[in-house]
Order: structure tokens, then sequence, then C-alpha cells
């Protein structure tokens, strides 16, 4: 039976992506060692990382005087190396789900911390408007995706001071005007590759303001001069970014990309508003076209654990909610077939013409 993935990360990757990576773990371009036990000064390897650079900046339409960078530490890393770096006296962020909270708490230990707009009052089921950006911030931080309550920001926000997003979730699943950022970073176990790098896309002028000592290996400037490579990179994952920003480019880029996510998230939320069962739990104008979140409407609660093993027989693998919020959560990613999503609906439908 085919297995349709919608698990929320580590998540669906390109089949070529994983078959080639599988290819290079054996025997890496024809020299007779693996990808595994190469080292990562070498020229072959010092190849793989000049292309993926040179893939994402093609890609995202980079401009000059920004940096990228491949880390370890997932983007959890980030939430404190951020304000290490870049927070002075104040910073502002936007309040959108548990992995923004987690930033708000790092960033409270190096300075002001000030919430311009958060959805906590409706269990972040919602994006909130930002109210006024305090011009003597040093930076305003965003979570563009919340893989757990599925709401997104779906636009480049004009902001007064460098604006930071956390795009673990969403990078390359629509078209950004990188220009609007200071920094873009996120894990890329999501649309980029397996789980152990992180990605970072950075404003280079933006560094080195700060008057407290940053520990060398906190430092992005220490990175940026060692082009990724001061200590051990993730040689593994940045391969398979690799393999995977070949794929986008093949399939002719984000703007292809976005629009089959734009297609099959439609097919999957008129399902959901057209279901006697199922209901969405984000508001519309906030909805994510990465993390699709529904629940049994509440009539048919008692169905729920019934649809879960209805659904992992059909092949349906990764569509239980978050556990702090239940439900059921289907995450389609890039790499995520649009069959896969017609086969999801096809299944709602089936259980609901047996039990409602």
């Amino acid at each position: 039976m085919k297995k349709h993935n919608f698990n929320a990360g580590p998540s669906i990757l390109p089949r070529v992506a994983i078959e080639n990576t599988a290819k290079a773990i054996l025997d890496f371009n024809g020299i007779g060692l693996s990808l595994l036990e190469i080292s990562h000064r070498s020229k072959e390897f010092q190849a793989v990382m000049d292309e993926t650079v040179a893939l994402f900046k093609e890609i995202m339409e980079i401009p000059e005087g920004y940096q990228v960078l491949f880390l370890g530490g997932g983007a959890s890393l980030q939430f404190c190396m951020i304000p290490f770096n870049l927070l002075g006296q104040k910073a502002a962020y936007l309040e959108t789900g548990v992995w923004a909270k987690k930033a708000i708490k790092e960033a409270k230990a190096f300075g002001q911390v000030e919430v311009v707009g958060s959805s906590a009052d409706k269990n972040f089921s919602y994006i909130p408007r930002a109210t006024t950006i305090p011009a003597d911030a040093d930076y305003f931080h965003i979570t563009t995706n919340n893989t757990i309550y599925g709401t997104e920001i779906h636009v480049d926000y004009d902001s007064p001071v460098n604006l930071i997003a956390d795009m673990s979730s969403d990078i390359l699943s629509r078209p950004v005007d990188v220009s609007k950022y200071a920094m873009i970073y996120g894990g890329a176990q999501k649309n980029l590759g397996p789980a152990g790098v992180t990605f970072i896309i950075v404003r280079e002028d933006i560094l080195g303001k700060m008057e407290r000592h940053i520990p060398t290996m906190l430092d992005y400037r220490t990175h940026i001069k060692e082009g990724s490579m001061f200590n051990t990179p993730p040689v593994l994952p940045i391969y398979t970014i690799m393999e995977t920003l070949r794929w986008i480019k093949s399939l002719g880029g984000v703007e292809k990309i976005y629009e089959i996510n734009k297609r099959k998230a439609k097919l999957l939320y008129d399902a959901i508003d057209n279901s006697r069962m199922f209901m969405g739990t984000a508001a519309e104008d906030s909805r994510s076209l990465m993390n699709i979140c529904f629940v049994m409407k509440p009539e048919f609660q008692d169905k729920e654990e019934a649809f879960m093993e209805f659904s992992k027989k059909a092949g349906m693998i990764g569509i239980k909610g978050h556990r702090s919020v239940g439900g059921f959560r289907a995450s389609t990613y890039n790499a995520l077939p649009e069959e896969s999503v017609q086969a999801l609906v096809d299944c709602m439908k089936e259980f609901e013409a047996l039990n409602a």
C-alpha cells in the first residue's frame, strides 16, 4: 500500500533528493568513499557547499550584501543567538504560537522585549495584527508559519526596523522579497532536508554592533568568515539540501512550487469546509498552506480515534494533531504530491459517508 506522508517534521522530502543522498552515502561522486566519511574540507565537499549556497541565492533571489550560513543547533539555538548578536536595548516580537513564545523567552535574557501583537487570547488560531512597532527597537521578530496551530503570515511585512523571520516550516513555499528582511532562518527538516542543519540568511551590515562579548561559536561573523566551516558542518543534511534545491529549480522555482501549494491547500480546505463531520481550527484569513489543522465537529468527536485508525489503514501517515491541541494536522510541504492530498480527501469523504 502506498504511504502518504503528512508528518509535520522531520517530514517528506523529494524522492530524488533521498535517492541521490542514499547513493552518495554509499559512494560519493564515484570517489570510492561515502559522503559520511569524507573530509568537510575536501574539494569534493567544498563543491557541495558552494553549489548549495549558490542555489539558495539564485532560487530565493537573495540580494547582494546577504550571507547564507548552514549551522547546527536548530532554530531553537537561534532564539538566543539572535538577541546575543543583535539585541542592544529593545526588540519587538509578534507572538503567534509556541515557537514564538520560546523565542521571546530567550530574548528577555538580553534586553527589553515588547510583544507588539499576540493571538494567545484565542489559542493562536489567527495571525494578530502588529500594533505600532517601536522605532527604537533593534529588530522585529516574526514566526511566519505556525506548525501546531496551522496559521501563516502570507505577506512580507514593511517594517520600520530590521525584520527577522523564523521560516522553519514555510521556507521556499512561496516567493519572498528577501530585501525586506534583515535575517531569515529556520530548521531544514520541513521543506529543505533532514534534521540536523539550520539555514541562516543574514544581511551582513546588521552585525558587529554589540558591545557585549559574544562567544566565538555564537557570533555570526565567525561563520561568515569561515564559510560555515569554523567547525565541522552537518555534511549529510547540507548535501540533501543541495539535492532538494536542484529539485525545486527543475520544477520551475518557487513560483511554480507556490502554485502547487495553493492547489493542494485549496483541495483540502474545501473538503473540510464542505464536510458535515470535520471543521477547520484556524481563522480563514490566517490559514497555513503548509500545516492544515482540523477537528471533528462537536457531535462527532467520539469518532476521532476511529478516523485515526481508518486513515492509517488507508495509508495516511502523520495526521494526528500536535499533543497540545489534539485533532488532526495534515502537513502539505513542498515535496508532498497532490495525489496524497487527494487520497486524504477521499479517505475523509469515505469515512464520513460510513459514519455521519
